[in-house]
This record gives structure tokens, C-alpha cells and sequence, in this order.
């Protein structure tokens, strides 16, 4: 059943009531989508269609990417190069952009250009049947404007409207688990020999992510204190290891692979603040969080894993390790997780 979401005119009332709230936000208190905003505010429509915007992307140079969920948003700059589209998922890769793309999510797009305190802001940004965005991409200074604005022109629908018609949110899916599958789970996870095999075996045994981890136990996984997800940042900003970090919504996943250099704690929000990489996350979001291993036919796969109250994933850290790196960092991040508090029942 779809849901009718406030007129135009009382969403643009809004927003400029409110011209420096977040449009996550503002899509929150106004209780519709942020898709919504955009068309209250006269975006042009463009093709969602990942085979369609990541080839004419990429013409467009160097740009920032930018994919979150409830508590992260994770910003990369770089260039859409070496696309892989597919039936059901689809990938950039390439030494900066990194993306997943589950296609099926990506049903609404528009192309904004608005003036801001810093200039011109372009944008085209993608968003699920609820209207919450799954990905959106922003010019840069180094951005070629011309092949930008021929790259909207190319993608543009052409059927510009104010209104939406959005679906309702979907809610997470909270932890699940069979306790009485405990050791098949433990024998299953023993036998893996890629770390893409665990959400198949999970989905095999009618349980999720969370709800394994919390019925795994040692030396699978090991319940860490909600704030050594914070510690390990700063931690990592004061070394020189280089992780992979994964930030997702059901629509896209993002990952950056290198170190964490400038931490910036500001209220209840950390901050890595790089020239090419920008994480912001709510640790005042994070519940849980899991130091889990899997087996892989290189070895153990060893990662954070940070969720909240409700259950849904919020990120992901590995220490990084390719075939063509000169240094594996997986050690030093191995030893990094060891020196992490572990959760107690007191601090449960």
C-alpha cells in the first residue's frame, strides 16, 4: 500500500523554515521520504538504473560518492571507473570507488542543482520505494561540469512531477536465530571457504546475521563493549594499519580501503575527515558490536561488525589484505581488536 506524503507546498514551507537541517532530517520530520523533498523542490527526474548512470558517470570525472544508513555516511571521492553491472547485483571497482549496488533498491533518481554558501551544488542521488536515499554522487571542483550537465540531459526522464508516491519504510529485520541450530551453525561456519558463503549458510538455517553472532559464540565471535568500535577508530587513527570499511543500505554498500587518519569527535558524532575519505558516525547509535572470524581460504577473515538497537548493520571493518599489497595488515589489526574491552554482563 502506498502512502501519500505532505503537499509540495507545505514541504517547501518547511525547508525553508528549516534551510540548515539535514534533508534526512527534515524527510523525518515531515514523515515521508527524502525522494519527496527533491521533487517538492523541482529536481528533474533521471533513470535509476545502474547500467544507465554509471557508464555516463564516469565521464564525468573525479566526483563524491556518498552512500549511509541511519547512523554513518560514508563519503569518497574518486571515479566511477570499471563498472560491472548484473542481474540482481552490480559493482564499481576501482581503487576509490568501491560500490556493491542491489539494483532491485535503486527505484527513484533525480539531478538537483541548488545554490549553497559555498556555490553551486550538483548532485543526482537515488533513492528505494520508501524514498530513503540509497546513493547519491555530488560534483567536485574537479568534476567536469560539461559532460556532468550532458550526463543529466541523457538520464532525464522527462516527466518532471511534485508529487511522489512512496511505499511505506520497510522495518529491520531484527536479530534471528534457532538456539537448537547452534553447533549445525558452528559445524557450517568451521567449513567455510569465503567469506560470501555466511549469508547464504545463515539464510540455509532461517537466521540473519545478528542473530548468529549471538548464538555462535568463541572463537567465532566475541561480544565487544559498545564504545570499542570508537576506541578502534582512534586507534587506527593513531596507526598506520589500513583497513577496508563498510558502510550499507539495502540498495548499495560502500567501502573504503586504506588508513584512518584525522579523527574529529563532534558531539555525539566521530569523524574521520581525509582528503579523499569522510566517515561520520553516531556512536551514540551503536548497541552491539562484534569482533567476528571467518574462514577463508587465505585464512581467517577477521572483522569489527557494529549494529543498533534495532538490529541493523551499521559497519564494517577488516584489516586489509590483496594479493598485490606489499604489506598485510590483518596482523596489526588482529592485535588491534585484542587490546578492545570486551562486553561484560555488567555492562550489558
Amino acid at each position: 500500500m502506498a502512502m501519500t506524503f505532505p503537499s509540495p507546498e507545505e514541504i517547501r514551507a518547511y525547508l525553508n523554515d528549516n534551510p540548515k537541517k539535514r534533508a534526512r532530517d527534515a524527510a523525518d520530520a515531515l514523515n515521508t521520504g527524502e525522494a519527496a523533498l527533491l521533487a517538492a523542490q523541482g529536481a528533474i527526474p533521471i533513470n535509476p538504473n545502474p547500467d544507465a548512470v554509471m557508464p555516463a558517470l564516469n565521464a564525468a570525472g573525479s566526483v563524491m560518492a556518498l552512500t549511509r544508513n541511519e547512523s554513518a555516511v560514508h563519503e569518497k571521492d574518486g571515479v566511477y571507473e570499471n563498472y560491472r553491472g548484473g542481474p540482481h547485483a552490480s559493482m564499481v571497482i576501482n581503487d576509490d570507488i568501491d560500490l556493491r549496488i542491489f539494483r532491485s533498491h535503486w527505484i527513484h533518481g533525480f539531478a538537483q542543482t541548488k545554490d549553497t554558501e559555498n556555490g553551486t551544488q550538483r548532485s543526482i542521488q537515488f533513492f528505494d520505494a520508501a524514498g530513503d536515499a540509497v546513493h547519491k554522487v555530488f560534483a567536485r571542483e574537479e568534476t567536469d561540469v560539461a559532460a556532468w550537465d550532458d550526463m543529466v540531459k541523457q538520464l532525464s526522464k522527462g516527466d518532471q512531477a511534485a508529487t511522489l508516491e512512496l511505499a511505506p519504510r520497510a522495518p529491520v529485520e531484527g536479530p534471528k536465530a534457532d538456539p537448537k541450530k547452534a553447533e549445525e551453525l558452528r559445524t557450517a561456519w568451521s567449513q567455510m571457504t569465503d567469506t560470501h558463503q555466511f549469508m547464504r549458510l545463515t539464510s540455509q538455517l532461517k537466521m540473519n546475521r545478528l542473530g548468529a553472532y549471538r548464538i555462535a559464540g568463541k572463537p567465532f565471535v566475541r561480544p565487544l563493549a559498545p564504545w570499542a568500535l570508537n576506541d578502534a577508530i582512534v586507534a587506527l587513527g593513531e596507526a598506520d594499519t589500513e583497513i577496508m570499511l563498510f558502510v550499507g543500505n539495502r540498495g548499495c554498500i560502500q567501502i573504503h580501503t586504506g588508513p584512518l587518519n584525522t579523527i574529529k569527535p563532534m558531539g555525539p558524532w566521530q569523524n574521520v575527515l581525509d582528503p579523499m575519505f569522510n566517515l561520520h558516525l553516531r556512536t551514540d547509535h551503536v548497541a552491539e558490536v562484534w569482533a567476528v572470524e571467518k574462514p577463508t581460504k587465505r585464512g581467517m577473515a577477521i572483522s569489527i561488525e557494529a549494529f543498533d538497537k534495532h538490529g541493523m548493520l551499521i559497519l564494517q571493518m577488516f584489516g586489509r589484505h590483496r594479493e598485490t599489497d606489499e604489506v598485510d595488515h590483518t596482523g596489526a589489526f588482529k592485535d588491534l581488536i585484542k587490546t578492545l574491552p570486551e562486553l561484560h554482563l555488567e555492562d550489558a
